[in-house]
Protein backbone atom coordinates (compact mmCIF):
# COMPACT_ATOMS: atom_id res chain seq x y z
CA UNK A 1 0.00 0.00 0.00
CA UNK A 2 1.19 3.37 -1.02
CA UNK A 3 2.64 5.14 2.09
CA UNK A 4 0.27 8.66 2.10
CA UNK A 5 2.50 10.91 4.55
CA UNK A 6 4.08 13.67 4.86
CA UNK A 7 7.55 14.34 7.26
CA UNK A 8 7.83 17.41 8.20
CA UNK A 9 11.79 18.10 7.93
CA UNK A 10 11.33 21.86 9.45
CA UNK A 11 8.59 23.28 11.06
CA UNK A 12 9.36 26.64 10.92
CA UNK A 13 8.25 29.57 12.92
CA UNK A 14 4.78 28.08 13.49
CA UNK A 15 3.09 25.91 11.11
CA UNK A 16 -0.29 24.31 11.67
CA UNK A 17 -3.09 22.17 10.38
CA UNK A 18 -5.74 24.07 9.68
CA UNK A 19 -9.18 23.43 8.35
CA UNK A 20 -12.64 25.33 7.98
CA UNK A 21 -12.72 25.09 12.08
CA UNK A 22 -15.03 24.01 14.59
CA UNK A 23 -18.41 26.18 14.39
CA UNK A 24 -21.12 25.52 16.79
CA UNK A 25 -19.29 24.93 20.29
CA UNK A 26 -18.81 28.36 21.60
CA UNK A 27 -21.15 27.65 24.25
CA UNK A 28 -18.77 24.76 25.34
CA UNK A 29 -15.86 27.22 25.47
CA UNK A 30 -14.10 26.20 22.19
CA UNK A 31 -13.73 28.62 20.19
CA UNK A 32 -13.82 28.31 16.16
CA UNK A 33 -10.72 28.39 15.03
CA UNK A 34 -9.78 27.12 11.24
CA UNK A 35 -7.38 28.95 8.66
CA UNK A 36 -6.97 32.73 9.04
CA UNK A 37 -6.90 33.83 5.46
CA UNK A 38 -9.80 31.85 4.44
CA UNK A 39 -10.50 32.44 1.30
CA UNK A 40 -6.17 31.68 0.69
CA UNK A 41 -6.86 27.92 2.13
CA UNK A 42 -10.41 27.65 -0.54
CA UNK A 43 -8.29 28.33 -2.96
CA UNK A 44 -5.36 26.31 -3.12
CA UNK A 45 -7.39 23.52 -2.00
CA UNK A 46 -9.17 24.17 -5.07
CA UNK A 47 -6.03 23.88 -7.06
CA UNK A 48 -4.75 20.09 -5.97
CA UNK A 49 -8.30 18.85 -6.52
CA UNK A 50 -9.62 19.03 -2.90
CA UNK A 51 -12.41 19.79 -1.19
CA UNK A 52 -13.25 23.30 0.64
CA UNK A 53 -13.01 21.61 3.67
CA UNK A 54 -10.30 19.80 3.65
CA UNK A 55 -7.39 20.57 6.13
CA UNK A 56 -3.90 22.07 4.68
CA UNK A 57 -0.62 23.86 6.40
CA UNK A 58 -0.88 27.19 7.95
CA UNK A 59 2.82 28.68 7.85
CA UNK A 60 3.71 31.95 9.89
CA UNK A 61 6.50 34.21 8.25
CA UNK A 62 9.15 31.35 7.34
CA UNK A 63 7.60 28.62 6.29
CA UNK A 64 8.50 25.23 6.06
CA UNK A 65 10.20 21.83 4.55
CA UNK A 66 8.20 18.91 4.18
CA UNK A 67 9.09 15.47 2.23
CA UNK A 68 5.85 13.63 1.02
CA UNK A 69 6.09 9.66 0.90
CA UNK A 70 4.60 9.24 -1.97
CA UNK A 71 4.14 11.65 -5.33
CA UNK A 72 1.67 14.69 -4.70
CA UNK A 73 0.22 17.93 -6.30
CA UNK A 74 0.72 20.67 -4.08
CA UNK A 75 -0.25 24.27 -4.07
CA UNK A 76 0.60 27.83 -2.38
CA UNK A 77 -1.39 30.55 -1.18
CA UNK A 78 -1.54 33.29 1.05
CA UNK A 79 1.16 35.07 1.68
CA UNK A 80 3.88 35.25 -1.65
CA UNK A 81 7.19 33.19 -0.78
CA UNK A 82 10.04 31.09 -2.70
CA UNK A 83 9.16 27.76 -3.67
CA UNK A 84 11.36 24.51 -4.57
CA UNK A 85 11.23 20.66 -5.16
CA UNK A 86 14.79 19.33 -4.19
CA UNK A 87 16.29 23.27 -4.65
CA UNK A 88 14.72 23.72 -7.82
CA UNK A 89 12.23 26.73 -8.28
CA UNK A 90 8.77 25.77 -8.69
CA UNK A 91 5.56 27.80 -9.19
CA UNK A 92 4.09 29.96 -6.37
CA UNK A 93 -0.45 30.32 -6.58
CA UNK A 94 -0.27 26.96 -9.11
CA UNK A 95 -0.11 23.05 -8.69
CA UNK A 96 3.08 21.42 -8.49
CA UNK A 97 3.67 17.99 -8.61
CA UNK A 98 5.95 16.52 -6.01
CA UNK A 99 7.61 13.44 -6.11
CA UNK A 100 8.00 10.65 -3.70
CA UNK A 101 10.80 11.89 -1.03
CA UNK A 102 11.58 15.07 -2.81
CA UNK A 103 11.78 18.02 -0.61
CA UNK A 104 8.94 20.83 -0.85
CA UNK A 105 10.58 23.85 0.80
CA UNK A 106 8.32 26.77 1.65
CA UNK A 107 10.40 30.26 2.26
CA UNK A 108 10.24 32.67 3.81
CA UNK A 109 6.73 35.35 3.03
CA UNK A 110 8.20 38.15 0.89
CA UNK A 111 5.35 40.08 1.86
CA UNK A 112 2.30 39.18 4.16
CA UNK A 113 3.00 37.05 7.30
CA UNK A 114 0.64 33.60 6.40
CA UNK A 115 1.19 30.69 3.31
CA UNK A 116 -0.70 27.74 2.68
CA UNK A 117 0.34 24.43 1.34
CA UNK A 118 -2.73 22.39 -0.15
CA UNK A 119 -2.07 18.92 -0.64
CA UNK A 120 -3.89 16.50 -3.03
CA UNK A 121 -5.96 14.22 -0.53
CA UNK A 122 -5.63 16.58 2.55
CA UNK A 123 -3.90 16.46 5.52
CA UNK A 124 -5.78 13.16 7.72
CA UNK A 125 -5.25 13.91 11.11
CA UNK A 126 -7.74 13.10 13.77
CA UNK A 127 -10.45 15.60 13.73
CA UNK A 128 -11.64 16.84 17.09
CA UNK A 129 -15.59 18.01 17.75
CA UNK A 130 -15.33 17.72 13.43
CA UNK A 131 -12.29 19.71 12.61
CA UNK A 132 -8.51 19.06 12.12
CA UNK A 133 -7.67 22.25 12.89
CA UNK A 134 -5.09 23.56 15.31
CA UNK A 135 -6.70 25.93 18.04
CA UNK A 136 -3.91 27.21 19.86
CA UNK A 137 -6.34 28.50 22.78
CA UNK A 138 -7.48 25.52 23.41
CA UNK A 139 -4.95 23.28 22.75
CA UNK A 140 -7.80 21.22 20.84
CA UNK A 141 -6.73 19.15 17.39
CA UNK A 142 -3.27 18.77 16.34
CA UNK A 143 -0.22 20.26 18.40
CA UNK A 144 1.72 22.86 15.66
CA UNK A 145 3.94 21.14 13.51
CA UNK A 146 7.53 20.08 15.10
CA UNK A 147 10.90 18.94 13.18
CA UNK A 148 10.47 14.97 12.28
CA UNK A 149 6.27 14.94 12.66
CA UNK A 150 4.53 12.43 10.32
CA UNK A 151 1.25 13.90 8.91
CA UNK A 152 -1.27 11.04 7.19
CA UNK A 153 -2.64 12.46 4.01
CA UNK A 154 -6.19 11.48 2.34
CA UNK A 155 -6.39 9.66 -0.98
CA UNK A 156 -6.70 12.54 -3.85
CA UNK A 157 -10.50 12.85 -5.17
CA UNK A 158 -10.34 14.74 -7.80
CA UNK A 159 -8.03 16.31 -10.78
CA UNK A 160 -5.72 19.61 -9.90
CA UNK A 161 -6.36 22.73 -11.36
CA UNK A 162 -5.53 23.26 -15.10
CA UNK A 163 -4.15 27.10 -14.75
CA UNK A 164 -0.62 28.06 -14.73
CA UNK A 165 -1.21 30.60 -12.15
CA UNK A 166 -3.86 32.31 -10.36
CA UNK A 167 -4.56 35.75 -9.16
CA UNK A 168 -4.65 36.14 -5.52
CA UNK A 169 -4.86 39.61 -3.60
CA UNK A 170 -1.69 40.97 -2.43
CA UNK A 171 -1.28 41.36 1.73
CA UNK A 172 -2.79 44.25 2.36
CA UNK A 173 -0.45 47.87 2.67
CA UNK A 174 -3.10 49.45 4.69
CA UNK A 175 -5.96 47.28 7.01
CA UNK A 176 -9.30 49.21 6.44
CA UNK A 177 -11.68 47.32 9.18
CA UNK A 178 -15.24 48.24 8.54
CA UNK A 179 -17.25 48.35 12.21
CA UNK A 180 -20.32 48.47 13.49
CA UNK A 181 -20.43 50.12 16.95
CA UNK A 182 -21.25 48.29 19.74
CA UNK A 183 -22.27 46.40 21.87
CA UNK A 184 -20.24 48.47 24.68
CA UNK A 185 -19.72 51.38 22.98
CA UNK A 186 -21.10 53.22 25.64
CA UNK A 187 -18.34 52.47 27.84
CA UNK A 188 -16.74 54.51 26.52
CA UNK A 189 -16.58 58.26 25.96
CA UNK A 190 -17.49 60.08 22.40
CA UNK A 191 -14.34 61.05 22.33
CA UNK A 192 -12.52 57.80 22.46
CA UNK A 193 -15.45 56.30 19.87
CA UNK A 194 -14.02 59.27 17.56
CA UNK A 195 -10.49 58.46 17.86
CA UNK A 196 -11.50 54.83 17.13
CA UNK A 197 -12.98 55.90 13.74
CA UNK A 198 -10.91 58.67 12.83
CA UNK A 199 -7.31 57.98 13.81
CA UNK A 200 -4.35 55.44 12.06
CA UNK A 201 -3.67 52.59 14.55
CA UNK A 202 -0.71 50.20 13.80
CA UNK A 203 -0.51 46.07 13.80
CA UNK A 204 1.22 45.21 16.87
CA UNK A 205 4.28 42.51 16.68
CA UNK A 206 1.94 40.64 19.91
CA UNK A 207 -0.63 39.73 17.20
CA UNK A 208 -1.52 36.18 16.84
CA UNK A 209 -4.00 33.66 15.86
CA UNK A 210 -5.79 34.58 18.91
CA UNK A 211 -6.20 38.67 18.24
CA UNK A 212 -4.73 41.54 15.69
CA UNK A 213 -3.62 43.77 18.49
CA UNK A 214 -2.53 47.77 17.34
CA UNK A 215 -0.54 50.15 18.62
CA UNK A 216 -1.69 54.10 18.76
CA UNK A 217 -4.12 56.35 20.45
CA UNK A 218 -6.30 54.75 24.07
CA UNK A 219 -9.62 54.70 23.92
CA UNK A 220 -10.53 56.63 27.32
CA UNK A 221 -13.55 54.86 28.95
CA UNK A 222 -16.93 56.32 30.79
CA UNK A 223 -17.88 53.55 32.62
CA UNK A 224 -14.67 51.95 35.71
CA UNK A 225 -14.52 48.97 36.45
CA UNK A 226 -15.03 45.58 34.28
CA UNK A 227 -18.32 43.65 32.87
CA UNK A 228 -19.04 40.28 34.35
CA UNK A 229 -17.66 37.73 31.67
CA UNK A 230 -19.99 37.56 28.34
CA UNK A 231 -19.68 35.97 25.03
CA UNK A 232 -17.49 37.36 22.15
CA UNK A 233 -17.92 36.31 18.82
CA UNK A 234 -15.15 36.33 16.05
CA UNK A 235 -14.01 40.10 14.63
CA UNK A 236 -15.34 41.66 18.20
CA UNK A 237 -13.21 44.38 19.23
CA UNK A 238 -11.86 44.38 22.70
CA UNK A 239 -10.69 46.74 24.34
CA UNK A 240 -8.13 45.84 27.23
CA UNK A 241 -7.10 47.99 30.26
CA UNK A 242 -4.48 49.87 28.28
CA UNK A 243 -6.82 51.13 25.79
CA UNK A 244 -5.30 49.91 22.47
CA UNK A 245 -7.80 47.60 20.29
CA UNK A 246 -8.02 44.19 19.95
CA UNK A 247 -10.05 42.60 17.15
CA UNK A 248 -10.25 39.46 18.06
CA UNK A 249 -9.24 36.37 15.75
CA UNK A 250 -10.42 32.57 14.82
CA UNK A 251 -8.33 31.24 17.80
CA UNK A 252 -10.50 33.75 20.34
CA UNK A 253 -11.46 32.72 23.89
CA UNK A 254 -15.30 32.66 23.60
CA UNK A 255 -16.01 34.73 26.37
CA UNK A 256 -14.60 38.22 28.29
CA UNK A 257 -15.12 40.68 30.49
CA UNK A 258 -12.97 43.81 28.89
CA UNK A 259 -15.95 46.00 26.73
CA UNK A 260 -16.23 44.84 22.94
CA UNK A 261 -16.85 48.81 21.56
CA UNK A 262 -17.32 47.47 17.59
CA UNK A 263 -17.58 44.59 15.33
CA UNK A 264 -15.58 43.60 12.58
CA UNK A 265 -17.51 42.99 9.22
CA UNK A 266 -17.04 39.51 8.59
CA UNK A 267 -15.26 39.80 5.27
CA UNK A 268 -12.80 42.25 6.14
CA UNK A 269 -11.19 39.65 8.77
CA UNK A 270 -8.61 37.63 6.01
CA UNK A 271 -7.01 40.41 4.89
CA UNK A 272 -6.18 40.50 8.90
CA UNK A 273 -4.06 37.07 8.44
CA UNK A 274 -1.57 39.05 6.43
CA UNK A 275 -0.89 42.20 7.86
CA UNK A 276 2.38 42.22 8.92
CA UNK A 277 3.54 44.18 12.16
CA UNK A 278 3.53 48.34 11.69
CA UNK A 279 0.82 47.87 8.77
CA UNK A 280 -1.19 50.60 9.27
CA UNK A 281 -5.37 50.46 10.45
CA UNK A 282 -8.15 52.39 9.95
CA UNK A 283 -11.59 51.63 11.50
CA UNK A 284 -14.41 52.71 9.62
CA UNK A 285 -17.84 52.81 11.30
CA UNK A 286 -20.63 51.54 9.29
CA UNK A 287 -24.42 51.15 9.91
CA UNK A 288 -24.97 48.16 9.09
CA UNK A 289 -23.30 44.84 7.44
CA UNK A 290 -22.88 45.76 3.88
CA UNK A 291 -21.61 42.92 1.14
Amino acid sequence: MTDRALVVVRAGALTTVQDQGRPGHAHLGVPRSGALDAPAAALVNRLVGNPPEAALLETTLNGCDVRPRSAVTVALGGAPCPVSVDGRPVAWGAPVRVPAGALLSVGTAVSGVRSYVGVSGGVTVEPVLGSRSTDLLSGLGPPPLTDGMVLPLGRPIGPHARVDVVPQPRPPVELVLRVMLGPRDDWFTAAAVHTLTTHTYRVSSASNRIGLRTEGPALERALPGELPSEGMVLGAIQVPPDGRPVVFLADHPTTGGYPVIAVTHPADLPATAQAVPGTPVRFVAVRNRTR
